[in-house]
């Protein structure tokens, strides 16, 4: 009899490395962006939203916000350990 070779096929999972918490930030930022150009863009020449606002909306918008909705991820939980006093039972079960 001839031996049958099976194929081990591996499959590539997809592992994103944001979360949807992080979208949800960038995306904030993303709104704070365009209120800010928004506000860049009113014709007054001497106004509080083209020469103060907008300025620090889009800093706050660029080099906080986006970088930070980048950098966040929730704190991972511990394992549950294993009780060893009562020979190796995981308590609350």
């Amino acid at each position: 009899m001839a031996k049958v070779k099976k194929k081990i096929t591996k499959k590539a999972e997809l592992i994103f490395p944001l979360e949807k918490s992080n979208y949800i930030i960038i995306g904030i930022g993303i709104l704070v962006i365009i209120a800010g150009y928004i506000a860049l863009s009113v014709p007054t020449v001497e106004g509080f939203f083209p020469l103060v606002l907008a300025p620090i909306l889009l800093v706050l918008g660029y080099c906080v916000i986006i970088p930070f909705g980048i950098l966040y991820s929730k704190k991972s939980k511990k394992p549950q350990l294993i009780n060893e006093q009562k020979g190796g039972e995981i308590q609350g079960s």
